[in-house]
């Protein structure tokens, strides 16, 4: 049988849109033209909204399992501690936000978790496969892969490229790439054994006379690695003997012995955005929409949310194709570029403040990515609104137990939130995807099928909804719809 998707790259954005199609039953093959999965850490900051897109998509526990809490930084001029500081301030969970803090978690381990989700659906990534070329019409696209030599080619409904950076389907799209690429800025980074060194925290070592030119050395959870950074005057090697420089006369200590480098590279800041995110049938998607600096953590976790936007709207196009789901494909692009246009700006920032040495760069809650929106640009006010970020809150089932929001709205349909027992009304049904209904009530008796308690009303205060309000949480976690009906 034909795919109806193929995803061209296998990293977190590929993985991701993967996982969220195949829960949808849409048959997807998912093709990288690397032989090996990637071995680093790169991306290994996880923000609070990726851990609840990846509560939805059942992979959180596994993340939360392997990966570990940003660790404090031991600072260390000429060779000497001087101070203990933490990379962002820590939040206490809340009833809306049950997850406020980043979670550390190497990109590799993280790729490793989403495709042994993915496998549960039975869909693997093709390794090894490139994608040669490719065709699209008016009724799907015609893609040429080619692995071991062997030349196949593979009619789809949908083709999405999250390729990364120097994506292979951006470029035969013809499609501009616009930003810079800063020369003059440059990191080594590596993933890198120091087993001298306590692995329950992290270390920065530079001169006293330069204080934010220094090395970085953060432990990664699941080992004894740690990822290491630090800025080069001009271009170098990247193999041990040169990290382990840079270590010995940053530390002024001998006794760091670096060992077992598994990964290793000199990165340039890349500051792009693609002009557009859809031609047709083919999409982009992460990396091949978007590249950042590494500063605030926000390039995986921005791939992240663009697959968890796109998802729902490829599946509901292959199950009702027609003007109303080609205008909601439309708006994936409306919805996503604006934010990476926000969050590049934001990252940019970041980079300028830490290259001119602000210590406090990295702690701000706009990189969490729970502010992120996809409301009317000119509505400003303060409730919770269509576009916005559906809230968690702690209800009561009819049973006694404890339930949460996440948990109702886990899974691939969409949520309808009415507020109060007491309302009629025929609220606009979406008819390109499967909506569920909770009845929220402010009553811990009487509770019947689909009706929760919000006695103690953390949900109608997240949502700023009296009783005869409802809501449409669309299947990606924001409100597609608010409306009040009449009461009885």
């Amino acid at each position: 049988m034909n795919p109806q998707v193929i995803i061209a790259g296998a990293g977190p954005t590929g993985l991701t849109l993967a996982i969220d199609l195949a829960r949808r039953g849409v048959a997807v093959r998912i093709v990288d033209r690397a032989a090996e999965f990637f071995a680093g850490s790169r991306g290994d900051g996880l923000q609070p909204r990726t851990l609840e897109v990846f509560d939805d998509l059942g992979v959180l526990d596994a993340v939360l399992a392997q990966g570990a809490p940003q660790a404090p930084l031991l600072v260390h001029l000429d060779g000497e501690f001087v101070m203990e500081r933490r990379m962002s301030a820590w939040r206490e969970p809340s009833a809306d936000v049950p997850h406020p803090n980043p979670w550390v978690l190497a990109q590799a381990d993280t790729e490793r978790v989403l495709r042994e989700r993915l496998a549960e659906f039975g869909v693997r990534v093709e390794s090894g496969t490139a994608l040669a070329d490719f065709s699209a019409d008016a009724d799907g696209v015609t893609v040429t892969m080619e692995h071991d030599g062997v030349t196949e080619q593979v009619r789809a409904g949908y083709l999405v490229g999250a390729d990364g950076g120097r994506s292979t389907v951006r470029k035969a799209l013809g499609i501009a790439f616009e930003g810079v690429t800063d020369e003059s800025i440059r990191l080594l980074l590596g993933d890198v054994c120091a087993d001298t060194l306590d692995h329950s925290v992290g270390y920065w070592f530079a001169d006293s006379d330069s204080p934010m030119d220094g090395i970085a050395l953060m432990p990664l959870p699941g080992g004894r690695k740690f990822q290491f950074a630090t800025g080069l005057d001009a271009d170098s090697g990247t193999g041990l003997e040169v990290l382990q420089e840079y270590v010995t006369r940053r530390s002024r200590r001998d006794d760091i012995v670096l060992s077992d480098l598994s990964w290793s590279t000199v990165w340039r800041p890349n500051v792009r955005l693609a002009q557009r995110y859809r031609s047709g049938r083919v999409f982009l998607a992460g990396d091949a929409a978007h590249v950042h600096p590494p500063t605030g953590g926000q390039g995986l976790n921005t791939g992240v949310q663009d697959a968890y936007n796109l998802g729902w709207k490829l599946a509901a196009a292959l199950r009702d194709p027609g003007a109303a789901t080609d205008a909601l494909l439309d708006s994936y692009e409306t919805e996503r570029r604006a934010v990476a246009a926000r969050v590049l700006g934001l990252s940019s920032e970041l980079l300028d403040k830490t290259v001119k040495g602000d210590p406090d760069a990295m702690d701000r809650e706009g990189t969490h990515q729970l502010d992120i929106s996809y409301r009317d640009a000119q509505d400003n006010s303060p409730a919770v609104r269509p576009g916005d970020r559906a809230p968690d809150a702690p209800l009561i089932d009819a049973n006694g137990k404890t339930v949460r929001l996440f948990d109702l709205f886990r899974g691939p349909h969409a949520t309808l939130l009415v507020f109060g027992q007491d309302t009629t009304g025929d609220p606009a049904r979406s008819p390109v995807t499967d909506l569920r209904t909770v009845r929220l009530v402010g009553t811990e008796t009487a509770l019947v099928e689909g009706e929760f308690s919000d006695a103690e009303g953390h949900a109608r205060r997240a949502y700023g909804a009296a009783d005869g309000t409802w809501m449409i949480v669309r299947p990606d976690g924001h409100l597609g719809a608010v409306a009040t009906v009449t009461a009885r």
